[in-house]
């Protein structure tokens, strides 16, 4: 059976957002009972009658002001493995872009950190153009930039630190850079991390990225790889991104989700998160409030 998960950044979810909600299904298929509520106000579940998942999702989204929608089966909901993007999915920035601040170029690479995560350009080679005009950068610049810049994305630690206290592995795999994603990882409590070496030449940034790079094929890889050695199969696996290179990612997993995602990889994935915080996910895979880990 599906179920269609009702999930609203802020409480207001009632009684009439749940009936435009069943009278919308009811033209593809209708519901198969009540609804069941994971929290009164907040998150709901809908289980869905002879509707397929796009019918139900096309239905459904963007039917109520600032709810989520997320159409999926019923059995296998809580999966056993995440695989998530880092840079604007577990984190605020793109690192990047603000490391290019403090060399005072910030707007000709964030113009082309936005074209390559809209998919309009080759990820490995918009990677090199932009760290080769970071050369000579202070590597001084990299402890500032995480210190005054980076913060963690809302509910990116109870959603990692719930699914682990499930028995779910996490794996944090960024086509940004070690000195980054290592420590990102490590205070949100992924249980391992893959990302892009940034070279260094006496003290300071090389203007290159070591080989090989961590792309949207190694994000796929890194899902599958993961899988095998756990033994899942690919519908007991979760995957989160924001940009293009995470579209193969999101196409693989069980369930795939675009995060406040570019339109391309919106368009792309089985599900989208456009208006909650990543706790979302957590309702998403049944957890009601009081199973979350803080």
């Amino acid at each position: 059976m599906l179920i269609a998960t009702l999930i609203a950044s802020e409480p207001g979810l009632a009684a009439r957002e749940i009936e435009t909600a069943r009278a919308a299904l009811a033209g593809v298929g209708g519901i198969a009972g009540e609804a069941e509520w994971l929290e009164v106000g907040l998150a709901a579940d809908l289980p869905l009658a002879r509707i397929d998942a796009g019918a139900g999702r096309a239905a459904l989204e963007g039917l109520l002001p600032g709810v989520d929608v997320i159409v999926q089966p019923r059995a296998g909901r809580a999966k056993r493995l995440l695989v998530a993007d880092m840079d604007s999915t577990m984190i605020t920035i793109e690192c990047i872009d603000e490391l290019a601040d403090y060399a005072g170029i910030k707007p000709q690479i964030a113009d082309v950190t936005e074209r390559a995560m809209r998919g309009e350009l080759d990820f490995e080679a918009a990677l090199d153009a932009r760290v080769a005009l970071l050369a000579g950068l202070d590597g001084a610049m990299i402890d500032r930039c995480h210190e005054e810049r980076v913060r963690l994305m809302p509910g990116a630690t109870t959603l990692i630190r719930t699914m682990r206290a499930n028995g779910a592995r996490c794996v944090l795999v960024s086509g940004g850079f070690t000195v980054f994603a290592d420590r990102v990882a490590a205070e949100i409590g992924f249980d391992r991390a893959l990302s892009n070496v940034l070279e260094m030449d006496g003290g300071q940034l090389a203007g290159r990225v070591s080989r090989p790079i961590v792309d949207a094929e190694t994000k796929r890889r890194t899902l599958l790889a993961e899988a095998e050695a756990l033994g899942l199969a690919p519908h007991e696996t979760l995957a989160v991104g924001d940009g293009a290179n995470d579209i193969p990612m999101i196409q693989m997993a069980g369930l795939g989700v675009a995060y406040h995602a570019k339109p391309k990889t919106a368009a792309a994935a089985g599900a989208r998160i456009e208006h909650g915080d990543l706790t979302a996910l957590l309702w998403a895979q049944g957890y009601t409030r009081d199973q979350w880990v803080d």
